[in-house]
């Protein structure tokens, strides 16, 4: 039951913000129906940041965005989610406005996302009950375009379910209050406060280097004056904690150019980087699922190798590296045209999502080699796969990679059966999916090779685009016979990289085409790319035949842990890449593969 603070915030975390519905706004809940558009309405930065300073003058509570309500014996009740576009939002501004907007910055606000796979997602920002004892305020309030006037102060209060302003009398009275308190003559206190709020307030006016993060200012300001030449000027707001990180926005020292955001990293040097660069990191990661902090998923910048001291990323960066957040290492970089884009840093691993298996149900070929890729592309609800873009893509099977190389191994052992009619199924083909399978036959009919391709775009049971090449060794004797009889059917391990190497470029390149213009979309998770050389067809005895009954895993030398019907790895990598970089990291994958799986011996030179 949903009755506290508390137990709202447990609701919208466990997605389920239908919890809040017939609650009544609160001191501690508002509601929104649709989100503060502050990237053009000033009404709206005002009402956001008077918000928030509320309820940091309140006792914390919860402002949940996406919700409707309905007035009843005059109080407003949540009645009904209407849900919120997580384009439409700019967490990272929401953020910055608070920080530069409500004085002193209240701590540990939040931003999140609620709302179960499918269904519609609500925002919440949650402001902690503050234990600082200051009073927040905020610029009074102009409804006009335009930085807001130093020479002003609000300070807005939560009484029940709405909002209202200090009045100026009761103002007056706290900092007389807090000025007897500090025994000093009240009027001439109050009268030289005045004065120096005034003369504060001119031009020259604004925090210090490292305000806002004592333990750190010292730190903060040593790394400016070492940057400074960079072309600093003033502190555009207070410095704020991210994370480990601390972070101050900097103006620069000419009007009108770019400012800057100071960010010092344990144990990495201190960086000053340009604000659009800035702005390029944080939008990487602003589609992370969840509502996830961005710079929580891409991480902060990393120094080039050998950099000790303090550094600049200026406004003509083309790439910058990233320590890795969540998401791991990876960098940024930016297009011809000024698109920023963040690809992960290649890596290998042995962890396998939940499409491992797809499209396997009812096969049991004797030998299959697999390479699927998971696309996870923010907003990829809205893709589609129409008539044209698939009718293109069943011109293009036939002289697609995977089919050159299902044709090379029967090439190569002396007879032309070319994989070169493809027909849709065996999976489903729809808006949201594609197959196509292409089958080499024996003298029977039995078959004998299959090349197969499918992708398929989220479903409520997987929020990640797949694509998916596979070359199945159906029946060894029936290709046997295809070919010639007592033909070898055994592949080598050359053999194996061949069609693995071809049914990842089909599966990372061709396939997503489909959709349309994928190098445009953006990442909201990092792409894999899982490589699979399994024997699937069990013996009379149910037992599966170890692979090197298939496959010639000579070349990897002893294995350590003893024969295996299975060997997997996964690659976390940019899914477009060059031909002989894609080689380059096969290699090194089925390296990393050969020695998890007891071949240690193995070497890239012999791949």
């Amino acid at each position: 039951m949903v009755n506290d603070l508390k137990s709202a915030l447990a609701e919208l975390e466990a997605h389920r913000p239908g919890s809040l519905l017939g609650l009544r706004e609160t001191q501690w809940l508002d509601a929104k129906k649709a989100p503060y558009r502050v990237a053009d309405d000033p009404k709206a930065v005002e009402e956001l940041t008077k918000d928030v300073a509320a309820f940091a003058n309140g006792g914390g509570g919860v402002i949940v965005v996406g919700i409707a309500t309905r007035l009843e014996h005059d109080e407003e009740v949540l009645d009904h989610v209407v849900g919120v576009d997580p384009a439409a939002v700019n967490a990272d501004q929401i953020r910055k406005l608070i920080r530069q907007r409500v004085s002193p910055a209240p701590r540990g606000v939040r931003i999140g996302w609620s709302g179960a796979e499918g269904d519609e997602r609500v925002l919440f920002i949650e402001i902690p009950a503050q234990t600082d004892h200051a009073l927040f305020a905020v610029p009074a309030a102009v409804g006009k375009p335009g930085a807001p006037r130093p020479d002003t102060v609000a300070v807005p209060m939560r009484d029940g379910d709405s909002t209202y302003w200090l009045p100026r009398a009761e103002i007056v009275q706290l900092l007389s209050a807090g000025v007897r308190a500090s025994g000093v003559p009240t009027a001439q206190a109050l009268a030289d406060l005045v004065r120096q709020a005034v003369s504060e307030a001119g031009p020259d006016s604004g925090p210090r280097v490292g305000q806002g993060l004592p333990d750190r200012e010292r730190e903060m300001r040593a790394a400016y004056e070492e940057l400074a030449g960079a072309g600093l000027g003033k502190p555009g707001g207070e410095a704020w904690a991210q994370g480990a990180a601390a972070l101050q926005d900097v103006r620069h020292e000419v009007d009108g150019e770019p400012g800057w955001v100071l960010c010092l990293v344990p144990d990495l040097p201190a960086v000053v980087v340009a604000e659009p660069v800035w702005q390029a990191i944080v939008e990487a990661g602003r589609r992370a699922p969840g509502g996830q902090d961005p710079l929580a998923a891409v991480g902060f910048p990393r120094p080039p190798a050998g950099t000790a001291a303090p550094w600049v990323i200026p406004a003509d960066a083309r790439r910058v590296d990233l320590d890795g957040g969540l998401w791991g290492p990876g960098h940024v970089t930016c297009s011809g045209r000024g698109v920023w884009r963040w690809q992960p840093e290649p890596r290998f691993s042995l962890n396998q999502g939940r499409s491992a298996e797809i499209g396997t149900g009812g096969q049991t070929p004797a030998l299959r080699l697999r390479a699927l890729v998971n696309l996870p592309w923010a907003e990829a609800s809205t893709l589609e796969i129409n008539k044209s873009r698939r009718t293109q893509l069943e011109q293009q099977l036939p002289h697609s990679a995977v089919a050159g190389a299902v044709t090379i191994l029967s090439r190569r052992r002396g007879a032309e059966l070319p994989a070169a009619r493809w027909e849709r199924g065996p999976f489903g083909n729809s808006g949201r999916s594609a197959g196509y399978t292409c089958t080499i036959a024996g003298p029977d009919g039995t078959p004998a090779v299959t090349a197969s391709v499918m992708l398929a775009l989220p479903t409520t049971m997987e929020s990640t685009v797949v694509a998916c090449a596979d070359v199945l060794i159906e029946n060894p004797e029936a290709w046997a016979l295809a070919l010639r009889p007592g033909c070898d059917t055994q592949l080598g391990l050359d053999e194996v990289q061949a069609v693995l190497l071809a049914a990842w470029e089909t599966a990372a390149e061709l396939l997503p085409d489909v959709v349309g213009g994928p190098a445009s979309l953006k990442w909201a998770a990092p792409p894999t790319t899982e490589l699979r050389i399994t024997s699937e067809q069990p013996a009379e005895n149910g037992v599966l035949p170890v692979l090197d009954t298939l496959v010639d895993l000579g070349p990897l030398g002893p294995n350590d842990n003893g024969p295996r019907p299975k060997l997997a790895v996964t690659i976390t990598a940019a899914p477009a890449m060059d031909r002989a970089e894609r080689q380059h990291l096969l290699r090194e994958a089925l390296v990393h593969m050969a020695h998890a799986f007891g071949y240690v011996d193995a070497e890239a030179d012999v791949l």
